[in-house]
């Protein structure tokens, strides 16, 4: 039960420490607090009723002492049945109360970490700082735009929420370490760190190469006078691409300096690509000509300027950008159309011809099984969400058909989400558990039971 004595603030802190969970309405609190309490140190746990019934609503908040411990049970048991029989739950991490969103907590927010360091640190001294709290999918150092040097900040990006906890939590106080604001977090200040907020340096990276932030993207729209201009570019993709295929469609335009797909913590390509040029025109050709242009037939690609590190603040500077732009601009509404100057060169082709689907995933599944006939009595739906697209339907099929008894799978047209439906429960629960956070071919998947048409909502319900 919930101990209202205590001031609310005690129920944020510290961040990150309570959990929402999405249970059966049977679920009690001796039944959650038998299954949690092996992660730590639980401070509360309230089980929401209703207020004429006194029924239990089927949701709950389970409050931890630390941080990693909420995130380590989030981790461990999304997914899991408290009792047989049950559904299994969700487990999110609970908003704060102070805070205006009733969206889930995403990873983004929990796993990237703001340090302050030694101005001697370069990323390697920082990634080997910080690595033995887990793994670490990259390091930045925040440099000065005038002199290349540090400024004595950094990030760091763990693969899992608990890892940035638990990183937090035992590094060297003189880190100062603290969760990362999201980068969709905007601000239009760049003084130095003791001066301003931290959201005002989170703005400040917003370009960085490792971002995937194309706020800049134009969807084929002539270059605007208020736009970033910079020698980097950002490529984002739907459709996967080869470092071949675009390496070979953005040297087309001379001065292609650096050009490198990214890649994700499992080592699968994320349809992004940082591009840098050796002057300021190839790059403002490059964006004009490629950004919006069909790769293959199909996909269009969004690319977008980033943040190459040089100060243009001067007027000398602000002079020079302008005359280049206004040279390349000319050349690109005068000279030849983006497609006819792709398309005259060998180096465009389509991707390879299609084959049957292979599946890269670090997930060991079980073999082909037979589908469910069309016409069975769905008992279960599950629901998926992709990150950053979804998947083709023959490839969820060869999917989720190995754990038994798949009826259909189906894309909600225009979003990135999607529904599986199985003719045995049990399957469906083995599906959840066996692909929830993982990656397939490139695409992340959140995997969740579909809440029942007429009975619930799927909006998520308000975290107190």
């Amino acid at each position: 039960m919930e101990d209202n004595t205590r001031p609310s603030s005690y129920l944020d802190e510290p961040p990150n420490s309570r959990l929402f969970l999405v249970a059966s309405k049977s679920i009690t609190e001796d039944n959650i607090r038998d299954h949690f309490s092996t992660f730590g140190e639980i401070q509360d746990i309230w089980v929401v009723k209703d207020k004429h019934t006194k029924e239990s609503k089927g949701v709950a908040f389970v409050k931890f002492s630390k941080s990693s411990q909420a995130c380590t049970a989030m981790e461990e048991m999304h997914g899991k049945c408290l009792v047989e029989g049950t559904k299994p739950i969700k487990v999110f991490i609970a908003q704060s109360r102070s805070s205006g969103s009733h969206r889930d907590v995403e990873d983004e927010e929990l796993t990237r970490i703001f340090v302050m360091i030694p101005k001697t640190f370069s990323e390697e001294d920082l990634k080997e700082t910080f690595k033995e709290y887990g793994n670490i999918e990259y390091c930045i150092i925040i440099k000065n735009k005038l002199t290349g040097e540090s400024k004595g900040l950094g990030y760091v990006r763990f693969q899992r929420p608990s890892e940035a906890a638990i990183a937090i939590e035992n590094c060297d106080k003189t880190f100062r370490a603290i969760l990362a604001e999201p980068r969709t977090k905007n601000s239009t200040t760049e003084n130095d760190y003791f001066g301003n907020s931290r959201a005002d340096h989170e703005a400040g990276m917003s370009g960085y190469p490792f971002s995937a932030d194309n706020s800049n993207y134009t969807s084929g729209e002539p270059w605007s006078s208020s736009e970033m201009i910079t020698r980097c570019l950002m490529m984002t993709s739907r459709a996967v691409l080869t470092q071949e295929q675009v390496h070979g469609l953005f040297d087309l335009i001379p001065g292609l300096e650096y050009c490198k797909i990214q890649l994700d913590q499992h080592g699968f390509v994320k349809g992004q690509a940082m591009i840098r040029y050796t002057n300021l025109g190839s790059a403002v050709y490059a964006k004009e000509k490629l950004n919006g242009f069909e790769y293959p037939p199909g996909n269009r690609l969004a690319v977008a300027f980033i943040d190459d590190g040089e100060d243009r603040t001067s007027p000398v500077g602000k002079m020079a950008m302008q005359l280049v732009v206004a040279q390349m601009m000319s050349m690109v509404w005068n000279g030849p159309s983006g497609s006819q100057l792709l398309k005259s060169s060998t180096v465009y082709a389509p991707l390879a011809t299609p084959q049957k689907h292979r599946l890269q995933t670090d997930v060991s599944l079980p073999s082909v099984k037979k589908m469910a006939p069309s016409d069975s009595v769905a008992k279960e739906r599950l629901f998926v969400i992709f990150n950053p697209s979804p998947l083709p339907v023959d490839v969820l099929e060869d999917v989720f058909c190995r754990f038994g008894s798949l009826i259909e799978v189906f894309l909600v047209p225009g979003r990135n989400v999607g529904y599986v439906k199985y003719a045995d429960r049990k399957h469906a629960n083995e599906a959840m558990a066996a692909m929830h956070g993982k990656v397939v071919n490139g695409v992340k998947m959140r995997v969740m039971l579909a809440d029942p048409p007429k009975e619930e909502s799927h909006k998520r319900q308000r975290t107190y």
